[in-house]
Order: structure tokens, then sequence, then C-alpha cells
């Protein structure tokens, strides 16, 4: 068996800057804040919303700001989403390999599946791993470790992933790691948290993977 390779969600398959931004900004008109540019909401594409959250608007308020933001993502803003050129191509370059591939995304699993069912890329996994919307798994670390042991999957399968949670997560769960650029990530912050290997465009994915 080959081994398995597990894809973060956005900012790697998928680019979610339209809906993450403006359902962020959507929840904190809702709470009477004036909401930052889209352009300086796109740190929080990537790590856990409920994290993003805390820093916007203060910890007693998370609750609140994620119930807001879920109202305008689940109705429009899963569908302000757009699969990066290419990646179907790369997809199935490493399906044809036959090599088990997986998703792991922070975002609840309710909606990584919506969107991957949407743009037809769900038949390329042989798993979709998100967070619940309790909250639970919602820290790569914690998803990863729940992935692998679902799927018992070796500890050295691959994460790719374009933030430095996707990285650490993994390595802490001794997994291999490769980080993109082309995300949200800088090649700095991927290099910081230590990524075995960093590419810069999705077509190298499919160079690395046999």
């Amino acid at each position: 068996m080959k081994t398995p390779v597990f894809f973060d969600l956005d900012g790697t398959l998928t680019d979610p800057k339209v809906g993450i931004t403006r359902s962020i900004q959507f929840a904190l008109q809702q709470l009477g804040i004036e909401p930052p540019t889209v352009d300086d909401l796109l740190w929080c594409i990537g790590p856990p919303l409920q994290t993003s959250f805390e820093t916007l608007v203060g910890e007693a308020q998370v609750s609140e700001a994620v119930a807001l933001y879920r109202q305008r993502f689940s109705e429009v803003g899963w569908l302000e989403n757009t699969p990066y050129q290419g990646v179907a191509s790369m997809l199935e370059t490493l399906h044809s390999r036959q090599i088990p591939l997986y998703v792991a995304t922070s975002k609840p699993h309710v909606f990584a599946n919506k969107i991957l069912d949407h743009f037809d890329l769900s038949r390329y996994f042989q798993g979709i791993f998100g967070s619940e919307l309790d909250g639970t798994n919602t820290q790569k670390e914690d998803l990863l470790r729940h992935a692998l042991r679902h799927t018992k999957a070796p500890s050295n399968s691959t994460m790719v992933g374009d933030r430095s949670h996707d990285i650490v997560g993994a390595k802490r769960n001794g997994m291999k790691t490769v980080g993109v650029t082309y995300g949200y990530g800088s090649y700095a912050e991927l290099q910081e948290a230590g990524a075995d290997r960093v590419v810069h465009q999705l077509s190298e994915l499919a160079k690395i993977f046999s």
C-alpha cells in the first residue's frame, strides 16, 4: 500500500477568500463592530474559526460570533469558493497512482463535504475529515490524530497544507509535511513551522508523490 496523503482544504485545494471574509464581516456587523477590510482578514483563513474570533471580538463573544458567521456561511458563504486551477487534474493523477487520499480540514465536515461535492472533488478521497460544530477537532493536531486512528494510516503519512498549524499539527503526529505557498501562508511561515518541503505551485504536488 502506498503512503497516504492528507490535504488541507482552504488555501490548499480551494480558495475560500470571499466566503470566509464576507461571513466574518457579517458576524462583526451584526455585533455592532466595524469590520476590517477583506485584505485585513486574510490571516483568518486557515486557523480554527474560534481562534480568529477570540482575537476579533474577545472570548466572551466568540460563541455568538461563530453562530452569526455560520448563519451566512451555511446559506451563501460555502458557495463563495473556487478550486485552484489544476486541482482536479492533480488529484486525478495521484488517484491514478493508487495513492490513498484524504482531506483534513479545521472547517466543520458538514461544510467541507458540501464544498467538495459541489466541485465534484469528493470522488478522489477515501475520507473527508473536519471538525464538529461544537468545536471538537478544530485543532489540527487533534483532527489528524483522529483521522490517523480512524483510517489506520501510518504515522509517516504526508500532510499538505498552506498554514503553520497544518505543519505543526502534522509533525506532532509524526507525519511528513509539505507546505504550499500559493495559499495563505508565506514561505517564511511554513519554514518556521518546520515543513519538510515547500512548493510554490499546485502542479508541483503531482511530481513529488508517486
